[in-house]
């Protein structure tokens, strides 16, 4: 494990970053049609839970990566078989989220660049970040994390300005009643973007002050819930339902939309700025995670030399993953849920709680 340090405050913002990531840029729960943000805010407040039960498994092992205490606690056989399929988790993620990032620069800026070319420059640049390791990670999001809300907070000023919001796109509240919003919440939004934080798991260790782990996570996402909720009222206020559904990247079509004055316009390039900011984060994170659990798993004694052939592992699935985007999106809101997700990040946490309570317990009797 790397020798390193970071502050709860560092931990916060790289979870804000993390989370809002490529959430922001896709039309996430539009199967709740005008009340989605309602199942953003549902799915919100179910991700305690699972953040919760990371938290405690992190409690009984501090010291450890998960990648350890799966071995600690499924024996060293299969708690290295779940260890590498949680890397494998992590690379598909992460390749997953630069194909979006990568369509979404050839759609709005640069339409006649191959999409390899935008993938490579974004990996290449994320690749250089990993291998300085955790803390310049955190370093750069205190940086860049006040330019993204300026930024914010200056396009909802304009949006309102541009006299774009029309309320009545949001009504009428729960039109096929509850139900759909309920399934929309636990079939997608507590898994994406809320449950991909489980990738926290293997920075937890570095944390300077474990006492605040809890806090700081729960704060963070109840954040980024409120801040995704807010973006989805807007698109749906200004753009209705059937086009924000129909829109590969919902947020930038709004922002095409502002026109202040007659002069202040074509304000997505600023935009779609923050979002690659916040892509690189979230990418940076995922393969990170990768990184340093193969390192750990195969007893690499310099984790840094793993990122070139593992970035090149991801520039090629980003490529291979789907044929084209409509057919990228599909599997990751739809399939990706049901096979990986779910598992994943929502069943078999909670057997190694159980497991780590079980066994803990066994030690305080004897």
């Amino acid at each position: 494990m790397e020798k390193a340090k970071i502050s709860a405050s560092q931990l916060f913002i790289l979870m804000v970053l993390f989370e809002l990531g490529s959430s922001l840029l896709l039309p996430i729960a539009m199967e709740a049609k005008q009340d989605a943000w309602l199942s953003i805010l549902l799915g919100m407040v179910s991700s305690f839970i699972l953040f919760l039960i990371y938290h405690k498994l992190y409690l009984y092992y501090p010291d450890l990566l998960p990648t350890e205490y799966m071995q600690k606690l499924l024996g060293r056989v299969i708690g290295t078989i779940l260890a590498f399929i949680y890397i494998l988790y992590f690379l598909y993620d992460v390749s997953r989220v630069l194909r979006d990032f990568g369509e979404m620069l050839l759609t709005f800026a640069y339409p006649d660049t191959p999409l390899f070319i935008a993938n490579a420059l974004l990996i290449l640049v994320t690749i250089y970040t990993v291998r300085k390791g955790i803390e310049v990670i955190a370093r750069s999001g205190e940086i860049l994390f006040i330019f993204i809300y300026v930024l914010a907070i200056t396009g909802f000023i304009l949006i309102v300005c541009s006299g774009l919001i029309d309320v009545t796109n949001l009504q009428p509240v729960f039109e096929e009643g509850i139900l759909p919003v309920l399934r929309v919440t636990f079939t997608q939004i507590l898994y994406f973007p809320f449950g991909e934080a489980i990738v926290f798991t293997m920075i937890l260790p570095y944390l300077k002050n474990p006492k605040k782990a809890k806090v700081t996570m729960l704060c963070a996402t109840g954040l980024t819930g409120i801040n995704l909720a807010i973006t989805m009222l807007i698109n749906i206020s200004v753009l209705g339902v059937d086009l924000t559904a129909r829109s590969q990247f919902p947020l930038l079509s709004t922002v095409q939309s502002i026109q202040v004055a007659d002069f202040l316009e074509r304000l997505d390039v600023f935009f779609m700025l923050a979002l690659v900011i916040g892509g690189f984060f979230k990418i940076s994170i995922l393969f990170y995670a990768a990184v340093i659990g193969t390192a750990n798993l195969f007893k690499v004694k310099s984790p840094s030399q793993l990122s070139y052939p593992l970035g090149l592992i991801i520039l090629f699935m980003s490529m291979t993953i789907s044929s084209n985007f409509q057919e990228h999106l599909h599997e990751g809101l739809k399939v990706e849920m049901f096979i990986l997700h779910i598992p994943l990040l929502a069943i078999i946490p909670p057997f190694l709680l159980l497991i780590a309570f079980l066994r803990n317990r066994k030690k305080q009797r004897g």
